[in-house]
């Protein structure tokens, strides 16, 4: 079982296709269209992101060497990172893959959007095992058990008696910040308003 928030270190492709910056133009291109890739780590020494060679790069064709053509410095990521937050870098630059490197630069992986998507394909099972958890066990230690989860397709239903209802907006928070979560309907009912008002 996985705990959110999920990191890039957990999606991320661990032997990512790079090239050295003295790689001639139609290798550059060769190696994009064997490995279906948009773009590729530019390394120098012991593997250090020195920059970065996109499709766009070759179709400008600036030069002839991935040194010549790349996008230097290349915007990276740290395996630390969560993939939320890779999600915002990939948004504010404009790009569609990411280095992941570690504190000296090293390469270490790539992360592409289908990779930062992946939390999204989790189990409805998976799902509801960590609502039950993180949101329900936490916030209602005393009446959890009147409290249902149910998760279809990555939409968590939330059902049961409470004693107050303050706490259930918080509820409906905490669910949809679980990660794969994909919408949250709430219907905690507060026990007063099973009792008859005659």
């Amino acid at each position: 079982m996985h705990d959110s928030p999920h990191t890039v270190g957990d999606v991320m492709t661990r032997t990512p296709v790079a090239v050295g910056p003295d790689a001639p133009f139609k290798d550059v291109v060769t190696l994009m269209d064997r490995w279906k890739v948009s773009a590729l780590p530019v390394l120098e020494g012991a593997g250090r992101v020195i920059g970065v060679v996109s499709e766009a790069d070759l179709a400008r064709a600036g030069g002839m060497t991935a040194g010549e053509l790349m996008n230097a410095p290349a915007v990276t990521v740290h395996p630390d990172a969560t993939v939320a937050e890779a999600a915002r870098v990939m948004a504010r630059r404009g790009v569609k893959r990411l280095p992941v490197v570690d504190d000296l630069g090293v390469l270490k992986g790539i992360v592409s959007r289908a990779d930062l998507l992946k939390v999204f394909l989790r189990a409805d099972e998976e799902l509801t095992e960590e609502v039950r958890r993180e949101v329900v066990d936490r916030l209602f230690p005393l009446s959890a058990d009147h409290i249902r989860v149910d998760v279809t397709e990555g939409i968590v239903t939330l059902t049961g008696w409470i004693d107050s209802p303050a706490p259930a907006p918080v509820a409906e928070r905490l669910a949809r910040a679980v990660e794969g979560v994909v919408d949250v309907r709430c219907h905690l009912c507060p026990v007063a308003a099973r009792e008859d008002p005659r």
